[in-house]
């Protein structure tokens, strides 16, 4: 039996196959080191449920190459691209525009390519807020809230906690005089004129006695499995403890958990700032639960 191939059709088939190609919009995480990014497996799981048309690599950018990286994403025709350690503050500062989660923070996670420019955002506290709020449920409105260290994990979410109406906002750290230096610069950034809700600083010692809602640990003691020297009397009641680390049992939540706090890593924070990027590149919301969920079990 003859088979007859209908070569109008399959030109048609592959036509369609070459523009589905060229239709795909380019985008990447960079940093140094890079190949423990979760963040291709995040954003091909949001691809896949809302149907955009995306490809996403992870780069890994030379310590003195992060701009010529960036640039030559821009040149091949990438429409934007997430920064991690160690470039956020490098990525603020190569910035055509920014948004005012970026000025406030003083680094950027989040590119965004138009029209030759470099548009810039900071996704990470809005992720940690999006964290507790919504898949927490822990409304931070009238709320008591700790926040250990002073660095720029500290800085990349003050201003979103601020915005979501606390209480208090009280900033330990180890070296009382970076915490200091810390209120003192943001204090004299634009964004934050205005914010009336209380900001204060103190060390670690200085905590005995006080007791709050929401901890949050912004240091880099988990990395290093160091115990931080905070009394366990300044876990409340119903308190929640958050490790913006994620992956594995620090030493700031096993002491959290003995002193009866309900105990959150930042995985979530990771998916949700991941997602807040992804809207601002694609004009579309993913939801984020099933995402969190998969790689838990993963």
């Amino acid at each position: 039996m003859t088979e007859f191939v209908n070569f109008g059709r399959t030109k048609k088939m592959v036509d369609k196959y070459i523009k589905s190609v060229n239709d795909i919009d380019s985008y990447a995480v960079v940093g140094n080191p890079i190949a423990h990014s979760k963040s291709p497996i995040i954003h091909a799981e949001f691809a896949r449920q809302t149907n955009q048309n995306i490809s996403y690599e992870p780069i890994l950018a030379p310590l003195d190459g992060f701009e010529a990286t960036v640039r030559d994403l821009i040149a091949k025709g990438y429409k934007g691209a997430n920064v991690t350690v160690p470039f956020k503050i490098e990525a603020f500062n190569i910035a055509n525009r920014q948004s005012i989660r970026a000025s406030a923070a003083g680094a950027a996670n989040t590119l965004i390519f138009k029209s030759g420019d470099i548009v810039i955002d900071n996704t990470d506290g809005i992720g940690l807020i999006n964290d507790l709020q919504n898949n927490l449920a822990m409304s931070l409105g009238g709320k008591r809230i700790l926040l250990l260290g002073a660095g720029g994990a500290a800085r990349g979410v003050l201003f979103p906690l601020l915005i979501a109406q606390p209480t208090q906002v009280v900033i330990a750290n180890r070296n009382l005089h970076k915490a200091r230096e810390l209120v003192e610069n943001m204090a004299e950034t634009e964004v934050f004129k205005g914010i009336s809700i209380p900001l204060i600083t103190s060390s670690y010692r200085d905590l005995n006695g006080e007791y709050f809602d929401v901890i949050i640990n912004a240091t880099s003691a988990g990395l290093t499995g160091s115990e931080l020297p905070i009394p366990d009397t300044i876990f409340a009641k119903n308190c929640l403890a958050y490790e913006m680390m994620y992956g594995r049992e620090t030493p700031f939540m096993v002491q959290a958990r003995g002193a009866g706090a309900q105990v959150a890593d930042g995985l979530g924070m990771l998916v949700e700032q991941a997602a807040e990027a992804f809207y601002s590149w694609r004009g579309v919301r993913p939801e984020t639960a099933p995402v969190i969920e998969m790689l838990r079990k993963s």
